[in-house]
């Protein structure tokens, strides 16, 4: 568990889970990996965005914190496959009323409908959320040096450099950041799905995001 975050969220997702999330979507293992690798960019772009907003590293860091700390990246997913978990209500403080058009979205850059493409997003989202929490808090002398530091700034630094290296490589799908970036701000972030200021707080920065124990 070292290097960049999508590369290593991706690899750990390869062979058994790649499966199981093609079995749910009706996909090959392969295919499932596929809509994996432009679903995550998304996610990861809009938690960067999240932590962009005043308060809003703070908060992120907080749910990560205490309700993704300790939970293993697989059982996020098992449970996610079963129906359960905390997906639905990620992708509600994410991107709000504009869920339906992140989904959409996705699905115009994998093929899928939009409930399966709805579908994609609610089950990884709780993943990424153990993953990142797991990265956050694992001392670097067991991690590695690229270890995010467990602070507001420290993952507000990780998740920027992730949606840098993502629009310098414009991997994992060819035109994806294109795509998505729909105010050709660079950034893959709610603005392009709402049209709002890419530097302005969240729509769904509630008092409840920002309460001591916001639960993502």
């Amino acid at each position: 568990m070292n290097g960049p975050l999508y590369d290593d969220l991706l690899d750990q997702l390869r062979g058994t889970p790649a499966r199981q999330l093609g079995d749910r979507l009706g996909l090959t293992s392969a295919g499932a990996l596929q809509a994996a690798a432009t679903a995550l960019p998304v996610l990861l772009g809009a938690l960067h965005h999240n932590t962009r907003a005043p308060d809003g590293a703070d908060s992120l860091l907080s749910a990560l914190d205490f309700d993704h700390r300790g939970v293993d990246p697989a059982n996020a997913l098992g449970t996610a496959l079963a129906g359960g978990g905390s997906g639905a209500g990620i992708l509600g403080h994410l991107f709000g009323e504009h869920r339906a058009g992140a989904a959409d979205a996705v699905g115009q850059a994998t093929g899928l409908d939009s409930d399966r493409a709805s579908t994609l997003l609610r089950v990884l989202a709780p993943v990424v959320m153990a993953y990142l929490s797991r990265r956050l808090f694992t001392p670097q002398e067991a991690d590695g040096a690229t270890t995010p530091q467990p602070s507001a700034d420290g993952l507000r630094a990780a998740l920027g450099q992730e949606v840098d290296a993502l629009r310098a490589t414009a991997e994992p799908h060819p035109g994806l950041l294109s795509l998505l970036d729909r105010d050709h701000d660079g950034d893959v972030d709610l603005a392009d799905f709402t049209g709002v200021d890419g530097n302005g707080p969240l729509p769904v920065q509630t008092a409840e995001m920002r309460s001591p124990r916001p639960r993502i």
